[in-house]
This record gives C-alpha cells, structure tokens and sequence, in this order.
C-alpha cells in the first residue's frame, strides 16, 4: 500500500505518486491513468491501455444509450 495527499494547486487537486507507486502501475510523468470505481465502491488507479480506453469508451456509449433500462436493472 501506498501513502499520498491531495494538495490543492491553482483550481484543482491533485495526488502525488511516489517512484515506488509509479514503478508498480508502469506509468511516468504525462502518462494517462484512470480512477475506476470497482465492485465493493473503491477506487482502482489503471496505467492507459489502449483495450481498457476503448472498454472504458463503449461502457460509456452504452450507459447513456441504454441508462432507463440499466436504472430497471439496478
């Protein structure tokens, strides 16, 4: 497990990743990373892999396209 703070920079806020933390995901300063909630509510960090961005993209295609039928499910 990892330790970091959110800091407040101009407008927004950001998180820190420690070499450690950034070795383990395989990601550098610029890379793209994502915030997915998983199963239990948490939130996973995800190095960008172009087959989970395209995954990422239909979810989202499909969520507003079918949201009153996903609202059903739920």
């Amino acid at each position: 497990m990892f330790e970091t703070k959110i800091r407040k920079v101009g407008n927004s806020c950001v998180l820190t990743l420690s070499k450690e933390a950034l070795a383990v995901l395989d990601a550098a300063e610029g890379d793209t990373v994502y915030l997915v909630r998983t199963d239990d509510g948490s939130l996973a960090l995800r190095r960008h892999e172009d087959d989970f961005a395209d995954a990422m993209d239909a979810l989202e295609v499909g969520a507003r396209r079918y949201d009153k039928a996903m609202d059903a499910l739920a």
